[in-house]
């Protein structure tokens, strides 16, 4: 934003208000008794109605705490950050559910890991940890058990080479002593106790919706270990009848604290960390990381690695969408070929990924200021033959087999349906957010690379169901390969690495975000250096984790069939979930 339009925000959202005048940040400064008040002009007078991402950050040595909320204008533009400043004990906060529906799983993992408060929140409870967990361990002063040091390589490790295997060191060499007295049966954790609590009491007496009918209502458990849940994810759902009065989505059981982790590791060292986020996208995954380092850096890609770059991020759209397409197929209750016929071209993009990177899925492919090595002798026809030739083809064969199939319309026409008001307030992002009538797609709301050289449409359907979410997905695909031949006619020759390839990036002091519009939506990235080579703070903003915020609303009186249907037309992946 430019000086006058900044002045001008800053008056409008009022006295306390200030910039953030420390080198290499920017936003504003909030006074957190404000805070809510402020929000509330961002929304309702200066367009700002999107909150894309929840932070917290931990200033240990300034004995601090931070919330930093990104707002952006649906309409497209630059956005706002927001920033309340926070004792770190008892650090408490309003919370932004009340405005900002989408902040009610960003919040409680703020308060997971860091143990921000946020009064008024209808369900502060942990997220990604169990409630027994002692501690919150995104605080820079939380160790673990058999804590070395705080940043990578450990000297007890390298370059002596000393090894030691963990489990040589667990005190509990037989598993777990349980306590006297305990015994499983008709044990209910508190945890269970205070989730079943957040969806209301079970009255009994309900009629499921039909005055014929004499049931009663219920809480059933589907998952964690089911496979309409796609992964280790768990859905509590309050029945009268078969029909969803309430809905709770609980995750965790894959967290291993991804970014406790990456802030231990070197900044170069986390890029191909990123890849086991959302693992069918990790091409997409190192982009945005890119982004925001290279943000704190300075520094620009070539040319050609920018067009690689965008070729890359559009494959991997191409293949997502494929797998999501066949999976909500399999969900519907479909034998597996749907599946097979589009993981067969899922393949033949691996194939590219693999000749490329070296890896089919992990590819770790981006280094900061461009790409580790160009495309191999004989791999650029293979992909022209894919985008000119056999994509199309397929594609539309795909989209001639299912979309009139009478089953596909009965069950997802009109099903999980998420209006256009409430897709904003819930924070959804990509495709789930577009079929709501929503044509807010990051590449052209706010480009980065070189998106903004190229022509294609926001793919947008106005239903908002699982039909049309299901519908977008080929119009992204068909949208991507538009993309991907304007690359390939425009792809330059050249370098494809700015300067000398690094083994240590020098990242100088201050915060970036850098997003991409991944397959799943957006994907954002906050990194803060403190110009030593480990990030001080890095928080993933991960679409299929906040998109899960969406699950209730879509689910809510209809059947308990329909909730395995919403469920896959989201498209989640539960290593982005839990990270």
């Amino acid at each position: 934003m430019t000086d006058k339009v900044l002045d001008n925000v800053e008056s409008r959202l009022g006295d306390g208000v200030v910039r953030d005048e420390r080198g290499g940040y920017s936003g504003y400064l909030v006074p957190a008794a404000r805070l809510a008040n402020v929000a509330r002009t961002a929304r309702d007078e200066l367009g700002y109605d999107y909150l894309s991402s929840v932070t917290g950050v931990d200033y240990l040595p300034e004995g601090k705490l931070e919330v930093v909320y990104q707002l952006y204008p649906t309409a497209g533009g630059a956005g706002l950050v927001l920033k309340a400043q926070l004792p770190r004990e008892a650090p408490v906060v309003p919370s932004l559910v009340p405005l900002f529906p989408g902040a009610e799983l960003q919040e409680r993992e703020v308060w997971d890991l860091l143990g921000i408060r946020f009064e008024g929140h209808p369900d502060l409870r942990r997220v990604l940890l169990w409630e027994g967990f002692a501690g919150h361990p995104l605080r820079k002063d939380w160790t673990e058990a058999y804590f070395e040091e705080d940043a990578k390589p450990f000297k007890s490790r390298w370059p002596e080479g000393k090894i030691h295997r963990i489990e040589d060191k667990v005190p509990f060499r037989h598993n777990v002593a349980y306590p006297p007295d305990f015994t499983p049966d008709g044990w209910v954790p508190e945890g269970d106790a205070a989730l079943y609590a957040g969806l209301g009491q079970v009255t009994g007496g309900g009629n499921g919706g039909d005055p014929a009918l004499n049931t009663d209502e219920i809480i059933v458990n589907l998952g964690p270990q089911h496979p309409s849940t796609h992964g280790v994810f768990r859905v509590v759902v309050r029945l009268d009848g078969e029909t969803v009065v309430d809905l709770k989505p609980v995750m965790g059981y894959l967290h291993r604290n991804h970014e406790k982790i990456a802030e231990r590791n070197t900044f170069l060292m986390n890029m191909p960390f990123t890849d086991r986020l959302d693992y069918f996208s990790s091409m997409g995954n190192n982009f945005g990381y890119a982004l925001a380092v290279e943000k704190l850096m300075g520094i620009q890609p070539p040319e050609r690695a920018e067009y690689l770059r965008v070729m890359m991020a559009e494959l991997t759209r191409i293949q997502n969408h494929l797998s999501a397409i066949g999976f909500l197929l399999n969900d519907l209750g479909a034998f597996f070929t749907p599946v097979m016929y589009a993981f067969e071209e899922r393949e033949l993009i691996l194939d590219i990924f693999e000749a490329t990177s070296g890896s089919r899925m992990m590819c770790n492919y981006f280094r900061f200021g461009g790409l580790e090595r160009d495309l191999p002798d004989g791999v650029l026809p293979k992909i022209r033959e894919l985008v000119y030739e056999r994509l199309p083809r397929k594609v539309d064969e795909l989209d001639r087999y299912l979309t009139e199939n009478e089953i596909v319309r009965a069950r997802c026409i009109g099903v999980g349906v998420l209006t256009r008001e409430r897709a904003i307030a819930l924070s959804a992002a990509g495709p789930v957010l577009r079929a709501s009538g929503v044509p807010y797609d990051v590449r052209r709301a706010e480009p980065y690379s070189i998106y903004d050289r190229f022509d294609f449409d926001v793919a947008v359907r106005p239903h908002g169901d699982v039909y049309d979410r299901y519908l977008i997905r080929f119009d992204e695909i068909r949208q991507s390969l538009r993309i991907l031949d304007q690359v390939l006619k425009q792809l330059p020759e050249g370098e494809i690495q700015t300067g000398k390839p690094q083994y240590q990036a020098r990242v100088p002091a201050g915060e970036a975000y850098g997003r991409v519009e991944n397959p799943k939506g957006e994907l954002g990235y906050y990194v803060i250096s403190t110009g030593k080579p480990t990030p001080w703070r890095y928080h993933v903003r991960a679409p299929s984790f906040i998109n899960l915020t969406t699950l209730a609303e879509m689910s809510r009186g209809y059947k308990l069939a329909d909730v395995v249907v919403s469920l896959g037309s989201i498209d989640i992946v539960l290593g982005e979930v839990d990270r």
